[in-house]
């Protein structure tokens, strides 16, 4: 434990007395925390954290604010890509180049294909 308290004293502070924590510093807990048999509150513990702030660099980590070094022991989830799937033919509806119809509920409105599309917006509007 004294080694832990010398190595936590030599951490800079601000005027308000609380610590800061370099960035490489910040990583090296987090990639601890990802050893195998590791825990969060463990590894806050051991540097005198609270493990609230371990868990947000965690979070750092996740969404690249933080790189992390590699660690003996850190274990993580092997990734296997799957051939993608073809894709099924969608059948094509039949469609009618003559005419245009909106409906709403049971109500069906065919209008000739050539209806201007401000006429169009009206009778939606009026639906």
């Amino acid at each position: 434990m004294e080694a832990t308290n010398e190595f936590l004293a030599r951490i800079p502070r601000s005027s308000d007395g609380k610590r800061r924590w370099p960035l490489e510093l910040k990583a090296q807990i987090v990639a601890e925390t990802l050893i195998e048999g590791a825990t969060v509150n463990g590894v806050a513990k051991r540097y005198g954290l609270i493990p609230s702030s371990v868990s947000d660099w965690r979070r750092m980590a996740r969404t690249g604010k933080l790189v992390l070094p590699n660690l003996d022991g850190m274990d993580f989830v092997p990734v296997q890509i799957e051939d993608p799937k073809p894709l099924e033919a969608l059948p094509t509806p039949a469609t009618d180049l003559t005419s245009v119809e909106l409906v709403k509920g049971e109500v069906t409105i065919r209008l000739a294909i050539d209806t201007p599309a401000t006429r169009i917006a009206e009778i939606v509007a009026a639906l």
